[in-house]
């Protein structure tokens, strides 16, 4: 820990994350759009959040899940509504207010739990959850201390569902160089590498792995246009040969893997 004023890089994160997701900041537009222009990238993730939510779909009706760094609690809403025991924990305490509040107002508080926790440190038993999110979140903390808590609390024959973004390709990296308000110094600096995802394999026996969003990433200046869902469906279709190709598919924004076989 450090000491003095200084803050940890865990205290920089909720504080960054606190101001990010608070609902003051919609008053001031301009600030607003400055802190969340990245959102805009997300219209084009279609292929990658059906493979997730098929994958959820067939994984935790009536499971245990932990959604592993939960921000305002979308996915774990989710969860719940799929059927799942839902836990939250995120170390912003307003992401976690936040999200107790959406969860009470969509009638969904006695399906749902929500903490305030370190995800380097968690509180909860061994072999507590089937199955355990991490949706864009382990780029935020350090891996090393990350997958052993995650092997940790997942049990046996649970499964880990990873959706992280890469940090390959030099266009998406001089875009995050370019917009250093949208990150945490850490942040910035630890976007997902081969290294990372070789973490895992320590804490697990199984890691799967697919690639997803190059040259659909293209298609984000069309998104309001009604021509967008066809350019789309195109530069899907390129993209799953792109991707297959062994080299340039590291290129590629994002990644999902599933760990699976912890090793206790």
């Amino acid at each position: 820990m450090e000491t003095g004023t200084q803050q940890t890089r865990q205290e920089k994160e909720a504080a960054f994350h606190d101001a990010v997701r608070d609902e003051n900041l919609k008053k001031d537009s301009q600030e607003f759009s400055r802190l969340t222009s990245n959102r805009k990238f997300y219209s084009i993730t279609r292929k990658s959040f059906a493979f997730t939510e098929h994958w959820l779909d067939s994984k935790v009706k009536g499971k245990k899940v932990l959604d592993f760094c939960c921000g305002n609690g979308e996915m774990v809403m989710l969860l719940a509504n799929k059927g799942a025991d839902a836990y939250g924990i995120d170390i912003s305490p307003l992401s976690i207010e936040n999200a107790k509040k959406d969860a009470a107002v969509k009638g969904l508080s006695e399906k749902t739990h929500f903490l305030v926790m370190d995800a380097e440190k968690l509180t909860f038993d061994p072999n507590t959850f089937d199955v355990v999110v991490c949706h864009g979140v382990l780029h935020h903390l350090d891996v090393k201390k990350a997958f052993p808590e995650i092997a940790r609390v997942l049990k046996p024959t649970g499964q880990v569902i990873c959706v992280e973004p890469l940090a390959y390709n030099p266009v998406f990296q001089w875009y995050r160089k370019s917009t250093p308000q949208l990150r945490t110094e850490w942040e910035a600096e630890h976007i997902l590498t081969k290294e990372d995802i070789a973490v895992s394999e320590k804490y697990f026996n199984k890691v799967d792995r697919r690639f997803y969003h190059l040259s659909t990433l293209a298609a984000v200046p069309l998104r309001n246009s009604p021509v967008f869902k066809p350019v789309l469906s195109l530069f899907e279709g390129l993209d799953s040969v792109l991707l297959s190709i062994p080299g340039l598919k590291w290129w590629a924004w994002q990644v999902i893997f599933i760990l699976s076989e912890p090793k206790k």
